[in-house]
């Protein structure tokens, strides 16, 4: 996951202070035997078991229990969180994966696809594209375009799936962080 994507998430922003980004580690990693097949009509991919091929990524360490609660909400029903095996890159390759020296291995948690495999397409997503041309959909903080993505969504063309800035799983997330701001009012 796009880290921006993950503080989003998991702490509102995408842009969170320096005490919040020390609470995780965020190391690049490799998960082998799956790939990442785009979903049709959406910006997001789908992690898939696939014998030959491998999904680079991240692998993310101090998240809590909390912190999980609002993934699994993000992620929504057409993922499980799965227990895989992956690798610690010790050194980054390039987009291709020539290049990568791999370290240990570690059992993780990630989400993986169990919505109707219909809606995924051939091809590979493809993560730069998404950086280049759609991440600002899933980090961008103001409201300013607020009324784009209402009628977006009234059409039922959000790519986001809801979970872009604006979207009903982004305003579950914030209402369970208002709840657990309040329940720890004085």
């Amino acid at each position: 996951m796009e880290p921006q994507v993950l503080y989003r998430v998991c702490y509102g922003s995408s842009t969170p202070t320096s005490f919040q980004k020390s609470l995780v580690d965020i190391y690049p990693a490799i998960l082998h035997k799956h790939c990442r097949r785009r979903v049709i009509g959406r910006d997001y991919p789908a992690i898939v078991p696939s014998p030959l091929e491998s999904v680079r990524g991240t692998y993310v360490h101090g998240l809590t229990d909390g912190d999980v609660f609002r993934l699994d909400i993000f992620e929504g029903n057409e993922y499980e969180r799965r227990k895989v095996k992956i690798r610690i890159l010790e050194v980054e390759g390039d987009e291709e994966g020539k290049g990568n020296v791999e370290g240990g291995e570690v059992e993780v948690d990630t989400y993986i696809w169990v919505a109707d495999k219909d809606e995924l397409e051939e091809g590979e997503w493809d993560f730069g594209e998404f950086r280049r041309e759609k991440m600002q959909r899933w980090i961008k903080t103001s409201d300013e375009y607020a009324y784009v993505d209402e009628a977006v969504r009234s059409r039922g063309g959000d790519p986001t799936g809801g979970r872009g800035v604006n979207g009903n799983i982004t305003g579950q997330l914030k209402s369970e962080q208002e709840k657990e701001v309040m329940g720890g009012a004085v």
